[in-house]
């Protein structure tokens, strides 16, 4: 008996909002709701026969609280019926949520499932939730805990310090950060202006593109100040700050019969590892590695890379380590110029990736990022 398979059907993304920008007065269900009516709308399942929504978000409070992917699903006008949870892998959270819609499907236990994020981080900045609590008297998550101090002590947890320690580990210098970065612009504009995210965007009234590329230079990054003092991370090399939402579509080979669907990809693997945590960024690295000895494919085998720019030294350490060709990595731009809506951000690379494999003729593409806590996952996608 043949293992059942997870088939991706249809990716949508909203374009990213720059902070402060077209998006930021947009409620966050209604972000959400944006790409799941289009999701219902362009695939003929009736909206009462999705068997789940699982939406990836951080620092849910305020009106990203109270379990966002339902609240999305029901501010998009669908069906009642249907329910929806919300999980916070960090950064990894959407394409923890593909991988939880898959594993469902592959249980057998369910058979239509829409995976997505969604973050507005103009209204509710990065860290919210972490310190949301303080007029409680606890000033981070960590801090107060007996095992967490015996283990790490009061070593601060910061992705910037993380950032900043892959560089100097690397041997990652401020100049070849910029370039990198300086690139990741001019990819994403290019890739704009030649329609390639055109297929993958669904324009949130006025907004049809990505408002986040800056037509920038070197001289301009070198003018801005280290994020610590002594340090070589700037914000002109890190991910920008963003609102947007994303969704995939995941269903079983029943689903396919049913619906009369055309499968556009398969879920040819997913697993997720980690690593230190004070360290927070490097996890991408061993778990490219274990994922290329569980699915026994090597990286000569993956056509195109996604891994998220949190910022320019985490994807310059993982094509250090691998020897994975650049000119195949975040081809149309990465999160430096495209942004990274936490939340949002897994399924948003999964869209692009699915896009640009197609357009490509690309078999087997992979998708990797770092996420908080020292974690990281990948899926490989298979074109169909």
């Amino acid at each position: 008996m043949s293992t059942p398979q997870a088939y991706i059907v249809d990716a949508v993304r909203s374009p990213t909002g720059r902070r402060r920008g077209s998006l930021a007065q947009v409620h966050g269900a209604d972000l959400g709701a944006h790409v799941l009516k289009a999701i219902v709308e362009r695939n003929g399942i009736p909206d009462n026969e999705y068997d789940d929504v699982i939406f990836g978000c951080v620092d849910t409070i305020g009106p990203l609280a109270g379990d966002i992917a339902r609240t999305c699903w029901l501010a998009a006008g669908l069906s009642d019926e249907v329910p929806g949870t919300t999980v916070d892998r960090q950064c990894g959270s959407s394409q923890q949520a593909v991988h939880f819609a898959a594993q469902a499907i592959m249980s057998g236990t369910m058979d239509v499932v829409v995976a997505g994020g969604v973050q507005t981080m103009s209204s509710i900045p990065i860290s919210s939730a972490m310190l949301a609590a303080q007029p409680l008297g606890f000033d981070n998550p960590f801090s107060g805990s007996t095992g967490w101090q015996a283990r790490y002590g009061d070593v601060p947890v910061s992705q910037f310090n993380s950032a900043q320690m892959i560089a100097d580990k690397w041997n990652i210098s401020r100049q070849a950060m910029e370039e990198f970065a300086l690139e990741s612009h001019r990819r994403g504009i290019a890739a704009t202006q030649a329609g390639y995210f055109d297929r993958e965007i669904v324009p949130f009234g006025d907004l049809k593109y990505d408002e986040t590329m800056r037509e920038t230079s070197l001289e301009k990054m070198a003018e801005l100040a280290a994020l610590m003092e002594g340090g070589t991370i700037t914000a002109g090399v890190s991910s920008q700050t963003c609102d947007a939402s994303s969704a995939v579509l995941v269903v079983s080979e029943a689903a396919l019969k049913r619906y009369n669907l055309t499968p556009r990809a398969r879920i040819a693997h997913m697993s997720v590892r980690a690593a230190d945590p004070i360290w927070m960024l490097t996890a991408p690295i061993p778990a490219t590695e274990y994922a290329m000895k569980k699915s026994g494919m090597s990286l000569n085998d993956i056509g195109l890379v996604e891994i998220n720019e949190a910022f320019a030294s985490v994807p310059m350490a993982w094509l250090q380590e691998t020897g994975y060709p650049y000119e195949q990595t975040n081809v149309n731009g990465g999160a430096i110029a495209l942004g990274h809506p936490l939340g949002a951000t897994g399924t948003k690379l999964m869209t692009t990736l699915l896009h640009e494999m197609e357009r490509r003729n690309v078999r087997y593409g992979l998708q990797t990022m770092c996420e908080g806590g020292g974690q990281a996952n990948v899926t490989i996608l298979e074109k169909l």
